[in-house]
């Protein structure tokens, strides 16, 4: 099981040193508890608990931090209603060749859907059926693309390697301490086929939506099947121990190697796709737990170590999508989740 490893919320003592606790309370829950926790604004004094804010901080950030009243957050940019721009956003394919690939690969992929509902019971995974409406596939899209532009963040599709990170050498499953699976070769052959999909501009049937609690969030679009691939959790790659101090709040574990210094990390924040707007669960409740409707998996595909989002049961259209930042690590503390 993958995890996606956050940072646990340090200690604001540089942020109020000069208050006593008691005297400090949360804007949002008006409780003066968890004093390690609660977060002063640099402008107006006033106190929030990290898991309070929306979205939650997983620590205190460096530097001056002003809270939702005294910042001025910018509004959501809803992305131009340009098919050509979304085009040139996600890089659909546009040459006369991709047309006669749609044609082929579609039935292809008719006759591989088949089969794998055959096999279903050798836990064999499905590729996502795209919407079959190309202006709902198109809004769908959208939403995703004005995410990403309010995040300042560069659509992609497959992990990166990035000057001054962790080079693709240091990408070795042989390295894994042992939570990795292998992928089988069908099972390579529909992760693929997702790919191509990607590239023709038939999206996976998601929706990014803004909620006021939880931020960013994806809904389903239409019905999804248990075991359909949702999507690659993707990003830049880089070695944990140069992001102990990350203020970033969606890193994802990629290599758990026996070597300490040899454990890999995905940061999709400057490089991502819809992955990086999928929510977590509060694993501490049973209500929270039956929210979960995804499974992290990372995977050897082909010598190098991915990481699948994988429905672990039939999904409803407008259910949001939910899984377990920790899997087996259970490290980061996600009883302060939605």
């Amino acid at each position: 099981m993958a995890t996606r490893r956050r940072t646990h919320a340090l200690k604001p003592a540089s942020k109020i040193p000069f208050l006593d606790p008691d005297d400090v309370c949360c804007e949002r829950c008006g409780s003066g508890e968890s004093p390690a926790e609660l977060l002063l604004c640099d402008q107006c004094d006033r106190g929030y608990h990290l898991f309070c804010l929306t979205p939650v901080l997983v620590s205190v950030p460096k530097g001056s931090w002003f809270c939702p009243t005294c910042s001025k957050t910018k509004k959501l940019k809803s992305f131009p209603l340009v098919q050509t721009k979304i085009i040139d956003f996600f890089r659909i394919q546009r040459s006369s060749e991709s047309t006669q690939v749609t044609s082929q690969d579609t039935r292809k992929k008719r006759k591989r859907v088949g089969s794998l509902v055959v096999s279903k019971k050798k836990r064999k995974l499905l590729p996502f059926c795209p919407s079959e409406d190309p202006a709902r596939r198109f809004e769908q899209m959208q939403s995703l693309a004005s995410a990403l532009i309010s995040n300042n963040t560069e659509f992609s599709d497959k992990i990166t390697y990035m000057p001054g990170m962790a080079p693709r050498s240091a990408n070795r499953p042989a390295l894994e301490q042992g939570g990795m699976q292998v992928l089988s070769k069908e099972d390579t052959e529909t992760l693929n086929l997702c790919k191509r999909m990607m590239e023709r501009g038939e999206c996976p049937p998601l929706v990014v939506v803004s909620d006021p609690l939880e931020g960013f969030t994806v809904e389903a679009d239409r019905h999804i099947k248990d075991l359909t691939i949702i999507t690659e959790y993707v990003g830049d790659v880089d070695f944990l121990k140069n992001r102990k101090n990350d203020d970033g709040d969606s890193i994802m574990t990629l290599l758990y190697a026996s070597d300490p210094s040899q454990t890999l990390v995905i940061c999709p924040d400057k490089h991502s796709n819809i992955a990086r707007f999928i929510n977590g669960i509060n694993n501490h409740t049973p209500e929270g737990r039956k929210k979960q409707n995804l499974k992290c998996v990372r995977f050897d595909v082909d010598g190098e170590c991915r990481v699948l989002l994988i429905a672990n049961r039939d999904i409803a259209k407008g259910e949001r999508l939910y899984y377990d930042y920790n899997g087996y690590e259970h490290e980061y503390p996600t009883e302060h989740f939605v």
